[in-house]
Order: C-alpha cells, then sequence, then structure tokens
C-alpha cells in the first residue's frame, strides 16, 4: 500500500482501485500502460480543492499540480487547450498560453463547460484522459519533481505520479515558465 505516498497521503496502485478514477482517465491509464505506474488515494470529496488538500494532507504546495482548461478564439474557432501547473504557481493564460494558442484573449473556461467537455467533475480535472486533440501544457517545474498530486477526474481522490510522467503523456508540450 505504502508504494505510492507523498505527506500524509498513501495510495494503492491504480490497476488496483479503478473504481477511484474517472472513466475518461480510467481508459486513457490502461491504454498508455500507466496503470501500475501510478498511485490513487482516496479523499474526502469536501478537501478536493488544492488549498484544502494541502492543509489536510500536509504537502507542500511544490508537490500538489493543478490541471486547467484554457481557451481562446482566432478568427472564428475556438482552440482549447489543458495547462499543468504547481499549486506554488498559477498558469500565465495571458502571455504563455495565448501565444502558444496563437489567440488574441487566453482565458479559463467556465466550469459547465469544461466539466461536460472534459466529462470529469469540477475540482477533479485531470491531465490524463482529457480530449485528444487537446494540446496538453505541462510546466517544466511540475514535470522536474520527483513525485505530484494530481486530479483523478473526481474528487474524492487524488492520482500520485512521477512528475516527469506528466511530460510524457499524448499531446504534452514541456514548457519553461508557464506556471508564474
Amino acid at each position: 500500500m505504502g508504494m505510492f505516498a507523498l505527506g500524509a497521503l498513501s495510495g494503492a496502485p491504480a490497476s488496483e482501485r479503478l473504481d477511484l478514477l474517472a472513466t475518461p482517465t480510467q481508459v486513457a491509464l490502461a491504454n498508455l500502460g500507466l496503470l501500475d505506474l501510478v498511485g490513487v488515494v482516496e479523499i474526502d470529496p469536501a478537501v478536493s480543492d488544492t488549498a484544502a488538500t494541502q492543509q489536510t494532507y500536509g504537502l507542500d504546495p511544490d508537490m500538489l499540480a493543478n490541471c486547467v482548461v484554457v481557451g481562446g478564439k482566432r478568427e472564428g474557432s475556438e482552440r482549447l487547450a489543458a495547462c499543468v501547473v504547481l499549486a506554488s504557481t498559477r498558469a500565465d493564460v495571458n502571455g504563455v498560453v495565448r501565444r502558444y494558442l496563437d489567440v488574441r484573449k487566453a482565458s479559463f473556461l467556465p466550469m459547465e463547460r469544461a466539466v461536460t467537455l472534459t466529462d470529469m467533475e469540477y475540482g477533479g480535472i485531470t491531465p490524463i484522459g482529457l480530449p485528444d486533440e487537446w494540446p496538453l501544457l505541462v510546466d517544466r517545474r511540475a514535470s522536474a519533481q520527483a513525485m505530484v498530486v494530481i486530479g483523478s477526474g473526481v474528487r474524492r481522490s487524488k492520482i500520485l505520479l512521477p512528475g516527469e510522467l506528466l511530460g510524457r503523456l499524448p499531446a504534452a508540450n514541456v514548457i519553461d515558465g508557464l506556471g508564474l
């Protein structure tokens, strides 16, 4: 059980707790052959938000990574992306992300839309299992962490994984300075 541990969080390989993963996350982990390389830990959904998770489980902000969905328009067509940054930073949406998407203005997707498009719960959106056509922007500092806590697609659990796996996800682009 202690194979995946960080702070007061301790979890089992995801392969043993498929019930704690959103469907798209479970499918993606299986397809990528990562079910035994990432851990999953059940948590109280009430402490799913990053700050609450950090406090409840005694984690350093650099141990948690957030996944946010952003978008912008160019010549009438919408361009979407997901960004992964450490909890100690925030995504540079109107700098790095805007330039990457090549749009005039980039912004966070409204909650309902993000939930619908990802088929994940708000507060649990994870970079694993997002729509294939979305670029995944990963801050280099997140991919450099030995182990990070990310969402699982549902609020009642978290995924623990080596940071370098973030940079190996499909459509992932590791970028310097994505998190401010």
